[in-house]
């Protein structure tokens, strides 16, 4: 994943015009391609599921058309609603004729209706073999990817939670995630993936509003305070962080709602205020304050301290994300001599990790408050041999190339998009041994290894980790290895 500083990620619902959207007893599916224009016709047909996408969903085949359709599994018979209008066909299942072996009852009650998972209708061995084979797929050209590193326990993993309030028609205060592709709130108890201690406070917060002249914002009016609560947890350190998203700087009875919500949980460690009143799908303002505590908590990965704030990222899953680096680093191959260069080092997880085995470790990064997080976790965990860089990685490279200077390994962890072809072109220009790409998206690896390949690398080992279960996303590493290097090998 993408270690840059967060400016306030989006929310997961879609702008207002959707909010309106009807909830669904199961996900949406559809053809891509055509607008949904004139009049719309809907049908139901039988259909059998021949495959899945690589985003979890059935393939099946209606009049001459290839559609997707949420929630159904490779073998089943289902009847599905079809409904066409113009050009833009769309499916949803129905009901399930002929079940898999695979099917599961999900053991979340809002599954079909949140869309935050898309694979609890499948038990846990189907999962894995949907990722194992979707990495497989995409790997194909490189070579045989390893078996994918599962997790033990694959539920209450988020170390990040976010949650938003309202108010129901009975105007009871309520609070949940958006239902999908919407901005309606289905109200929860308890989301299975979220740090059970996250939901008790969330539920703690509900009830003080409840009983207090505070109101959740409506962002139909405009009027209301409270927008989303997002609650931080150091899985290793334990110190828990909440922070309050709010339309206005002005907290009314701001004393007594710190006060009830501290002895309710005094294992919160910190409490901020983050105001955000744009009409925005963006969750976080940029307008913060420090109601309790010192506004950041830390927590441990590899024996080291990171420092986390409210916009800063950190990865979701700690559990997972030990596999994930502790892979890379195994791949990198360092001996103590190395000159590694970390690109897209966000707030410094996998330089500083890195560094406890390399000669020297250069982090490169846009966000100039992520490279600021990173020096201080450099101070931190007392690390001499790192140094941070505000700016572009590969113009970066590409400088040091011109210099005649050489690194040793490059390690790549760009966002879902992938990397683009002048950021490639300055690895190959820089000409390093090792290339280690770790990815959050493994369509878009496999595009930019298809380019490294090309341009004088050869894979030597792909490993795939199952980084959020009960989802469809997948994790992996590659270890790229400059082809006149593997011939001296």
């Amino acid at each position: 994943m993408n270690k840059r500083k967060n400016k306030g990620y989006r929310d997961s619902g879609k702008k207002r015009q959707d909010k309106k959207d009807k909830k669904q007893n199961f996900s949406r599916g559809s053809q891509k391609g055509g607008k949904p224009i004139g009049k719309r016709k809907t049908v139901t047909a039988k259909v059998t599921c021949s495959g899945l996408t690589n985003d979890g969903k059935g393939i099946v085949q209606w009049e001459g058309k290839q559609l997707e359709v949420a929630n159904l599994l490779p073998g089943e018979t289902a009847e599905v609603t079809v409904s066409q209008r113009g050009g833009f066909v769309n499916a949803e299942l129905k009901q399930v004729v002929t079940p898999s072996k695979d099917r599961v009852t999900p053991p979340c009650e809002y599954y079909y209706q949140c869309g935050g998972c898309q694979l609890q209708h499948m038990n846990e061995e189907k999962q894995m073999r949907f990722k194992q084979e979707t990495v497989d797929a995409l790997m194909k050209p490189f070579g045989k990817p390893e078996a994918i590193m599962t997790m033990d326990h694959p539920y209450d993993y988020r170390n990040k939670s976010h949650t938003t309030f309202g108010l129901n028609q009975n105007r009871q205060v309520i609070g949940g995630l958006y239902a999908q592709h919407t901005h309606q709130i289905i109200p929860m108890e308890r989301c299975l993936i979220h740090d059970p201690k996250a939901d008790e406070i969330v539920h703690t917060i509900r009830g003080i509003l409840q009983n207090s002249k505070m109101q959740p914002y409506n962002e139909d009016t405009g009027q209301g305070f409270l927008r989303h609560v997002l609650v931080k947890v150091g899985k290793v350190s334990g110190e828990i962080m909440v922070v309050l998203v709010v339309a206005s700087p002005v907290f009314k009875g701001k004393n007594n709602f710190v006060k009830a919500l501290r002895k309710a949980h005094p294992e919160i460690t910190t409490l901020l205020m983050n105001v955000n009143n744009r009409d925005t799908s963006m969750v976080l303002g940029d307008q913060e304050k420090v109601l309790f505590g010192k506004g950041t908590i830390t927590d441990t990965l590899f024996g080291l301290k990171f420092e986390i704030s409210a916009k800063s990222f950190y990865q979701i899953n700690p559990v997972q994300t030990e596999k994930l680096y502790g892979k890379a680093i195994e791949m990198a191959e360092l001996t103590g001599k190395e000159t590694v260069i970390d690109a897209y080092c966000g707030i410094g997880t996998i330089s500083l990790i890195a560094s406890q085995k390399a000669g020297k470790v250069i982090g490169v990064e846009l966000n100039k408050d992520a490279v600021r997080d990173a020096i201080r976790n450099s101070k931190r965990n007392g690390i001499k041999n790192a140094r941070f860089y505000q700016g572009d990685a590969g113009e970066f490279m590409v400088q040091m190339a011109a210099r005649g200077e050489k690194a040793d390994v490059v390690i790549m962890d760009p966002p879902r998009s992938g990397s683009d072809e002048a950021f490639l072109s300055s690895v190959v220009k820089l000409k390093p041994k090792r290339v280690i790409y770790v990815s959050c998206n493994p369509e878009t690896q496999a595009r930019d290894m298809k380019y490294l390949t090309k341009n004088g690398y050869k894979v030597e080992g792909i490993q795939p980790v199952d980084m959020f279960p009960q989802t469809h996303h997948v994790e992996a590493v590659a270890k790229l290895v400059l082809k006149e290097e593997a011939g001296n090998r």
